[in-house]
C-alpha cells in the first residue's frame, strides 16, 4: 500500500523513515532530524513558493518500508527543455526501498501523480530543488559523503532502471590533496593574476553577510543560466539558505573576484560539517549541540567542500575566467592548510559536460570520487 502523506505527522515519519534507511548504508552519515525536516516543510523552505510536492509512504504488513516524493517546481517548466527540465517537468526525490518491488510502487505513485498534473517526463532523484540533493550515487559509496551530500546504495541504480528510467545526465565530484603544491603551470597563472592591478580577491564579510550573499546570488544566477539542470535561485532561497549557512561560513574559505572594483566571480568553500554529526550521531540532545557549536568555531583538520563558484557568463571562455578560479582556489586551499590544519579538498559537483570545470578539476591533477546520476522517463 502506498500512502500519501501530509502534516507534521506524516513528515516526521517520512525524515525519520529516511534517517532508518540511511542507518543501514556503509559509511553514511545520520543528518540533524530538524534541519530535514525544514526541506519537506511549505511553511519553512522557500522553495514552495515556487513549486508544489507529495510525499509517499509505502506499507506492508502495516510496516513502513519505503519512501519517495513527487513534486514539480514552476521555475523548472519555464526553462528550455534542451537545458534538462523545460514544460511538462515533473521529478522524484527521496527514493528508498526495502526491495524492488516496493520500488516500483513508490515510482509508480510519484509517476500518476505527476502524470495526474499534466506531466510528460519525470527527472529524478533530485531531492527537492535541484541547489539541494541532485541525483543518485552510482559511485565512491566506500567513502562518508561531505557536507550536503547524498548517500545511497548501489543497488537501487537497478531498481530505478527496471521502472524504465535511463540515465540522462552525469554529475562528478572532484578530491585533491590540498598539502602538495599546485602544478608549476597553476602557480603561474596564479602570479601573473597578482600581478594585475585590475584584479582583486577577497574575503566575504561575515559582518555584511546578507549584502554579500546577494552578490553571490547574482553571479551565480548569470554564471549558471546556461547549464543543464538550472533553475534561478530566488531571493527568498537566497535568505533562507545564507540563514543557513552562516554559522559554516568562515571569512578565509569564501571569496569574491573583482575586477576593475566590479564582482565577477565567487567560490564558496564549507568545511565538511558531517565529520562532526557522525560523533554525535545527527544529535543536539543531550550535549550534541555543545560539541557542534565547538567545532564550528574551528573546524581544525577539517575536509573543504566546494559546493559552488561562479564567474559572469560575459568572461565565459576567457583566460581571465580560469585565472580567476585558479587565484580563489589556491587562496582558499592556503588558507585552509594553514589555519585550518586541513588535507583534503572536494569540488563538485560538476556536470560531466561542463569543459570549463572539467578543464580546471584535471588542470589541478584532481580525481573523481563521487559520480551521481540523474534519470529520466517519459510518462
Amino acid at each position: 500500500m502506498i500512502d500519501p502523506i501530509s502534516g507534521k505527522r506524516g513528515r516526521g515519519e517520512f525524515v525519520d523513515l529516511g534517517r532508518a534507511f540511511a542507518a543501514r548504508v556503509p559509511n553514511s552519515v545520520p543528518q540533524l532530524r530538524s534541519e530535514l525536516l525544514e526541506l519537506v516543510n511549505p511553511d519553512k523552505n522557500p522553495f514552495f513558493g515556487h513549486a508544489e510536492a507529495q510525499l509517499f509512504i509505502a506499507r506492508r504488513g502495516g510496516q513502513a518500508v519505503g519512501r519517495i516524493s513527487a513534486h514539480i517546481d514552476h521555475l523548472a517548466l519555464a526553462i528550455p527543455q534542451e537545458q534538462g527540465m523545460g514544460p511538462g517537468t515533473g521529478m522524484f526525490g527521496y527514493f528508498d526501498a526495502e526491495d524492488e518491488t516496493v520500488a516500483r510502487a513508490l515510482l509508480s505513485a510519484a509517476e500518476a501523480w505527476l502524470r495526474a498534473r499534466d506531466m510528460t517526463r519525470v527527472l529524478g532523484p533530485i531531492s527537492m530543488s535541484i541547489w539541494e540533493e541532485p541525483g543518485l550515487l552510482v559511485r565512491g559509496q566506500e567513502q562518508p559523503p561531505t557536507i550536503m551530500m547524498g548517500h545511497h546504495p548501489a543497488h537501487y541504480r537497478a531498481w530505478i532502471e527496471a521502472s524504465g528510467y535511463a540515465p540522462t545526465k552525469q554529475l562528478l565530484t572532484y578530491e585533491l590533496d590540498i598539502t602538495k603544491d599546485f602544478p608549476p603551470l597553476i602557480q603561474r597563472i596564479v602570479r601573473s593574476g597578482q600581478n594585475n592591478s585590475r584584479i582583486t580577491i577577497r574575503y566575504v564579510d561575515k559582518q555584511r553577510w546578507n549584502d554579500e550573499a546577494q552578490i553571490v546570488l547574482a553571479i551565480l544566477n548569470d554564471a549558471w543560466s546556461d547549464n543543464w539542470g538550472f533553475v534561478p535561485f530566488t531571493h527568498e532561497e537566497v535568505a533562507y539558505a545564507s540563514k543557513k549557512l552562516k554559522p559554516i561560513i568562515h571569512e578565509q574559505l569564501n571569496m569574491i573576484a573583482e575586477v576593475d572594483g566590479r564582482p565577477v566571480a565567487f567560490m564558496l568553500t564549507f568545511p565538511d560539517v558531517n565529520r562532526v554529526l557522525g560523533r554525535i550521531n545527527g544529535k543536539l540532545l543531550p550535549l550534541g549541540w555543545l560539541h557542534l557549536l565547538r567545532w564550528l568555531r574551528k573546524p581544525t583538520g577539517a575536509d573543504m567542500r566546494v559546493p559552488l563558484m561562479g564567474v559572469l557568463k560575459e568572461l565565459h571562455n576567457s583566460r581571465l575566467a580560469s585565472q580567476l578560479a585558479f587565484m580563489m582556489i589556491d587562496r582558499i586551499k592556503q588558507n585552509a592548510t594553514d589555519k585550518f590544519a586541513s588535507k583534503r579538498g572536494e569540488i563538485g559537483w560538476i556536470l560531466e559536460d561542463n569543459q570549463g570545470m572539467v578543464a580546471i578539476a584535471d588542470a589541478l591533477k584532481t580525481e573523481v570520487n563521487r559520480e551521481y546520476l540523474i534519470f529520466k522517463k517519459s510518462l
